[in-house]
């Protein structure tokens, strides 16, 4: 309950940078961001799973096709009691996973074939736990909210670049105060990727807790995050900023820092792996 207070908090947190984008442009401005916002929102809640999957390139893969994969999900999702979500499986050759899906009834989970390709099955298993986790805990939808709320922050803050270089000529009594937006414009998409990021490592560290937890066991999951972590670092990715966040290991980890992929940072996986043996999971 406390984790999902401090969500919401941070959530209203997004929104309300948006509302104050708008209220420089004055009351129509502020209705337009409202407006936006809840666009935005109610677009992640219904098809931020579609958008997840066809981003990631992920085919939907049979028990006969992979049926290792299908019996842990199954073994899992019986032991959890809850439903079996969507199996997929994405070409991207660095070792990944992510879960999407607005709640446990339309789910689905996805890892690309570079995991296939480096992990065993029982560090698999770990990680399938920890994506079932996101699914359990409903952090999916969090996830989604706050990727396409921090969107549209960074898409305003260069609007307002744009319309600083291009339209400073144009002002009337009606333009917002000069200085104000353009602090908005630089300022805003860090304040937006520091909240999301407060957001994931909240929702990462509760998954792996509750995925530890899952199977009895933290060990197969950390031995599985040192692999992920120093994969990610060697093998580039092609996946899209604002998707990134999804993802039990942060998938650009390699590029450069840079405004667009602050919002895709995870928590430290050394931080990640001590707590999953240092048994605190446990309490």
């Amino acid at each position: 309950m406390a984790n999902g207070f401090k969500t919401a908090v941070l959530l209203a947190g997004l929104a309300g940078l948006i509302m104050f984008f708008g209220a420089q442009f004055g009351s129509g401005g502020l209705t337009i961001a409202f407006l936006v916002s809840i666009v935005m929102v109610g677009g992640s809640y219904w098809f931020s799973d579609k958008l997840a999957i066809r981003s990631a390139k992920a085919v939907e893969v049979s028990a006969e096709q992979l049926p290792q994969y299908h019996h842990i999900m199954q073994e899992l999702t019986h032991s959890t009691g809850m439903p079996m979500p969507k199996l997929y499986v994405s070409p991207e050759q660095q070792p990944n996973a992510f879960a999407t899906g607005r709640n446990p009834k339309n789910a689905a989970i996805c890892i690309t074939e570079g995991l296939l390709k480096t992990l065993s099955w029982d560090e698999i298993r770990g990680v399938l736990a920890h994506e079932l986790a996101h699914v359990r805990n409903r952090d999916i939808l969090t996830g989604s909210v706050a990727a396409a709320l921090a969107t549209t922050i960074s898409y305003a803050a260069n609007m307002m670049v744009y319309a600083g270089m291009f339209g400073g000529g144009r002002r009337d009594r009606n333009d917002g105060n000069p200085i104000i937006m353009l602090g908005f414009a630089l300022l805003a998409p860090m304040a937006a990727g520091m909240i999301q990021m407060a957001i994931s490592r909240s929702r990462e560290f509760e998954a792996d807790r509750t995925a530890a937890r899952m199977i009895g066991d933290g060990e197969p999951l950390a031995r599985a995050l040192e692999k992920l972590h120093g994969y990610s670092l060697r093998i580039p990715s092609e996946v899209a900023p604002p998707q990134a966040s999804h993802y039990i290991i942060n998938p650009l980890a390699n590029r450069k820092v840079s405004m667009s992929n602050m919002f895709t940072t995870h928590p430290p996986a050394e931080e990640r792996v001590k707590r999953l043996r240092d048994g605190s999971w446990q309490d």
